[in-house]
């Protein structure tokens, strides 16, 4: 199903001035690419997604960190010189160079790695989760660029009905046809649509400024010539997405891997470690060299990670928690993502068909104005019904392809197209 606006038979003729300029100045503006291309760009520029790329870069640093064993103390000890009597000088002193290494026991390295193996494949689940949501966002922030553009064409449009009726109107007035108090309505009126061609160019501003910051664009964009509101239909066209296999679920999932596994480690911390020596020392006053080694480990009175094995079994509850929300939300937005397209597709077929009859009343009501049949006040409120389905029209548009882009995002697809 494609969206179409109709213009009114006289909207070439309503047109002013103010609508020439501002379509003079969208044709030399900076205008988007096609989606697929803009959201391709913004693999590199948006900061959300570069944000997502240096959380994955962390993550593998510490996974590669974790990998490396604890470095060797190297220590010389130099002892019995410089003192009094005998000892005076280095004559009696005794060297003793020796190179100490800690030995990790009870599985602590490998527990470390796989937290960092852990973290890393949780960074990268996060990560596609917030190319999902970032894609989605984008397409609704282009869209309603779009569906901007096109209300405010609609409120031009609006102010050129407004000045036609007022002229009208004044013509009537000046033929005695109709008293003054219809020129007063009329210009009232036209005030009133200046005022909304006002509000639509701030919208309009507005919505292209969020959709250049979105993007992270270095120069702003301005206009929209590919229309994504015409392809909504072609967001997602895959069956009912799997509420276990949506990004948000699977990164819940990956988060809660990942503090399981840094409750063992917290566990395997509390084993002391042993730390062995050996060494050459070196005798002065007999000319003689020896060998030292020695042993040692901590004696685990005071602190056995007790703490630290709390905190990390906190964590896996929270994790167990974000994990069972995620799964409640997934299955929720299931459910109600498909009936919420089928309104939406409903909503704009209704919305179509109303534009098009406020358009052929209007056209008729415009007639038996002219011909002196019916009052302002009913051409007003034919104008008025017209401007409202037209804009019906427009957001119906913009709520389809949220729908269409949203069950997209629960199955972790790329909406109108892949960026890679």
């Amino acid at each position: 199903m494609s969206v179409i606006f109709r213009r009114p038979f006289l909207t070439a003729m309503l047109l002013g001035a103010s609508a020439s300029a501002l379509f003079a100045g969208a044709a030399i503006a900076e205008p988007a690419p096609p989606f697929p291309d803009l959201l391709r760009q913004a693999q590199a520029t948006a900061p959300r997604l570069s944000e997502a790329r240096a959380e994955i870069a962390r993550a593998e640093g510490l996974a590669r960190q974790a990998r490396a064993l604890p470095n060797p103390t190297l220590g010389v000890e130099v002892e019995n010189f410089a003192g009094s009597g005998p000892f005076k000088g280095t004559g009696l002193s005794e060297t003793t160079a020796s190179i100490e290494q800690t030995l990790e026991l009870g599985g602590k390295r490998s527990a470390r790695v796989a937290v960092g193996r852990a973290d890393v494949v949780a960074a990268r689940a996060r990560a596609a989760q917030i190319q999902g949501e970032y894609a989605f966002d984008l397409a609704a922030s282009y869209a309603e660029a779009e569906a901007s553009d096109r209300r405010l064409q609609l409120a031009t449009e609006s102010v050129g009905f407004a000045q036609e009726d007022a002229r009208v109107a004044g013509a009537l007035v000046e033929a005695g046809r109709e008293a003054d108090l219809r020129r007063v309505q009329a210009l009232a009126a036209l005030q009133a649509a200046r005022a909304a061609l006002e509000e639509a160019r701030a919208a309009r501003a507005t919505a292209f400024s969020n959709l250049t910051a979105l993007v992270g664009a270095p120069a702003p964009i301005t206009s929209i010539p590919v229309s994504l509101l015409a392809r909504a239909g072609q967001a997602f066209a895959g069956a009912s997405p799997d509420p276990l296999a949506s990004p948000a679920y699977l990164a819940a999932q990956a988060q809660r891997e990942a503090a399981a596994r840094r409750v063992r480690m917290e566990r395997l911390r509390a084993v002391p470690d042993v730390t062995v020596s050996v060494g050459a020392r070196r005798f002065e006053g007999d000319d003689a060299t020896a060998l030292v080694a020695g042993v040692s480990i901590p004696f685990p009175i005071f602190d056995r990670n007790r703490g630290n094995i709390s905190a990390a079994r906190a964590e896996l509850s929270a994790a167990e928690a974000r994990l069972n929300a995620a799964r409640l939300d997934a299955e929720a937005a299931v459910r109600s993502g498909s009936a919420r397209l089928s309104a939406a597709e409903a909503r704009l077929a209704a919305s179509q068909e109303g534009e098009r009859t406020a358009e052929e009343a209007y056209r008729l009501t415009r007639l038996g104005y002219e011909g002196g049949k019916l009052d302002l006040v009913e051409l007003l409120n034919a104008q008025r019904a017209l401007a409202e389905a037209r804009a019906q029209t427009i957001n119906a548009a913009v709520e389809r392809l949220s729908a269409q882009a949203g069950l997209a995002r629960l199955a972790g697809a790329t909406p109108f197209g892949d960026p890679r």
